[in-house]
């Protein structure tokens, strides 16, 4: 498969970062609620993408979106009650979710304070095929994913020579994370590259290797986020400039 040609915006400091997704997520809702009246969005965890919450729940973006026709998911999710601290639900909730008039049926969050891990993935898979009416075997098409990628290549909570990224069929999965000693649920490769739409969004020095590897070499099992390469969409980057130290020259020409 071709790699998609990825659309790589740098942007100054952090406050620039929130501001340029936050215009690239009102996008994205806008055109999919003019083409098929829902917005399905797949949120994402970690500390980068709070400050597009934060910006997105504020004026003037609060006002940009039609918040009651968006159904809500996340790509991936620890697993732990909606409470707690590491929860990406409760992030996107205290941010985002509280402030702004989305409607509480619309949102579709990974049950991860449930005790069986790969039941609560094929309980969100079962969600995913009724929100989206998907026949077996079929993927939902997000309209847009939003991504992260750790300064070891991970996005979502596909790790590094995960037996995850070889999955095929299943929508979502639970993997063990050794780092933390703890199961975590995401969605899979086949559903990431489905989308309509990819959003990354990086930061930081520790990231500016590895970015630069993902995004100048080949799909590896050794940094996932270079595997996310959406077959029938489009593929976006809004990192900072510490992120993009010595990206130009990586870059494919």
């Amino acid at each position: 498969m071709a790699p998609p040609v990825a659309d790589v915006v740098v942007v100054s400091n952090a406050a620039a970062l929130a501001e340029q997704a936050a215009s690239r997520f009102v996008e994205a809702a806008t055109k999919a609620l003019a083409d098929v009246g829902t917005f399905r969005v797949a949120l994402s965890g970690g500390t980068t993408p709070q400050g597009l919450y934060a910006r997105l729940a504020a004026e003037p973006f609060r006002s940009r979106v039609d918040w009651a026709r968006i159904q809500v998911f996340w790509g991936d999710e620890r697993c732990v009650p909606p409470d707690h601290p590491d929860s990406n639900y409760r992030l996107a909730h205290e941010l985002l979710l509280s402030r702004v008039p989305v409607r509480p049926e619309n949102v579709y969050r990974v049950r991860g304070e449930a005790t069986d891990p790969d039941l609560t993935a094929a309980e969100y898979a079962g969600e995913l095929q009724t929100a989206f009416g998907l026949k077996r075997g079929e993927l939902p098409r997000f309209d847009l994913i939003l991504l992260g990628m750790g300064a070891d290549g991970h996005t979502a909570s596909l790790f590094p020579h995960s037996p995850a990224l070889r999955e095929v069929t299943r929508l979502a999965v639970a993997v063990y994370v050794d780092a933390v000693k703890g199961y975590r649920i995401t969605l899979t490769l086949p559903v990431l590259n489905s989308a309509a739409a990819i959003l990354f969004l990086a930061s930081g020095s520790n990231k500016a290797e590895r970015l630069r590897a993902v995004l100048g070499g080949k799909p590896s099992h050794a940094a996932p986020a270079s595997m996310v390469r959406p077959e029938r969409g489009t593929l976006h980057w809004v990192v900072d400039r510490a992120a993009a130290t010595g990206l130009a020259d990586s870059l494919p020409r």
